[in-house]
């Protein structure tokens, strides 16, 4: 009886043993941040302000890393150089007045690009002038000297904004020069307004010393007009749709935390960018807020809107017909209208 108990024991033992041995754990995912992150490079739209923050944000709050990637970001200059950038590779993603690029494609200048996403439901292309410089209406213009950076979209977007605003384009002369000089040409009476964004008010009041700034928004008139948007390369658009899928959520997920929490944002990016002006900052995100969310879901995109932008270009003389509205923007990524 002994040997049959002993015997038993041996063989349960043996059965239990066996059986934790086959009852393999299973591994467990490894969490997000230990996964190996895509690496990409994000150009901003213009340098380092208020518009750009959601940048930052994304990065500081850890929404690039949960989305698996892991961003650097540079900072961007105008329309073209930042579609240069991404056609010389050196940028994966890029932040940029979707107009300006729009225009360059049917035109034949840059073709291998696709928006994502839309920052801005409006253009902010804006004529800016202070109060006492006589200016209360776009009529006004003629005969007056209008600043406005080289080259920019502010320039490419005047013919089609005068034709529908009553303006004489040839009584208006126009004053080139670098971004960052365009608010002090303005306080200083060189020019008597800017073509410009409109986000950038507070910062040309200030300037100016507190005078007060007077907008005659674009928009009034080229009311289709996307305003600034998130784009990449044709080829991740349609090989990697993941990649592009995630930047924008992590992108639009920043922005939306931007516009709810700006005095927040603004120290973010000042911390990232020394040199960035809080006060003009917290300017730029609180007054493209009604732009960012104007009823639409947070960078969305419509289809026949986009066909109407571009036949507002076409028919403005712009650009050559041909442009399609899919030739500049991917639908399958860009978030639902």
């Amino acid at each position: 009886m002994r040997r049959y108990r002993a015997l038993l024991v041996s063989v349960l033992a043996t059965a239990l043993i066996g059986a934790a041995g086959g009852c393999t754990t299973p591994k467990s995912e490894p969490a997000a941040s230990e996964k190996q992150l895509d690496k990409v490079t994000y150009l901003t739209a213009f340098g380092a302000v208020g518009r750009d923050a959601f940048a930052w944000v994304a990065q500081e709050k850890g929404y690039f890393k949960e989305s698996g990637l892991d961003v650097t970001i540079q900072l961007g200059a105008a329309t073209g150089e930042n579609l240069k950038g991404l056609a010389a590779g050196q940028a994966q993603f890029a932040n940029l007045d979707l107009i300006g690029a729009w225009i360059l494609a049917g035109k034949g200048d840059y073709k291998d690009f696709r928006t994502i996403a839309a920052i801005h439901q409006q253009s902010l292309v804006s004529i800016v002038t202070l109060e006492g410089s006589g200016i209360t209406s776009p009529k006004d213009l003629e005969g007056k000297k209008v600043g406005a950076a080289t080259g920019s979209v502010n320039q490419l977007l005047f013919p089609a904004y005068a034709k529908l605003a009553g303006i004489d384009a040839t009584k208006v002369q126009w004053v080139n020069a670098q971004p960052p000089q365009l608010p002090a040409l303005l306080a200083g009476g060189q020019v008597q307004a800017l073509s410009t964004f409109l986000i950038g008010s507070k910062g040309i009041e200030k300037a100016a010393g507190g005078k007060k700034a007077v907008i005659l928004p674009y928009s009034k008139y080229l009311g289709d007009l996307y305003g600034n948007g998130i784009i990449t390369t044709a080829k991740i658009a349609k090989e990697n749709p993941d990649l592009a899928r995630r930047f924008r959520d992590a992108s639009l997920k920043a922005v939306k935390y931007s516009i709810e929490h700006p005095d927040e944002a603004a120290q973010i990016l000042k911390k990232a960018q020394p040199a960035a002006d809080i006060t003009a900052a917290v300017g730029e995100i609180t007054l493209m807020t009604p732009y960012v969310s104007s009823g639409a879901a947070i960078g969305a995109m419509d289809q026949e809107r986009v066909a109407r932008a571009i036949a507002t270009l076409q028919a403005g003389g712009l650009i050559p017909a041909g442009l399609t509205p899919d030739a500049v923007v991917d639908f399958g990524i860009t978030p639902k209208a």
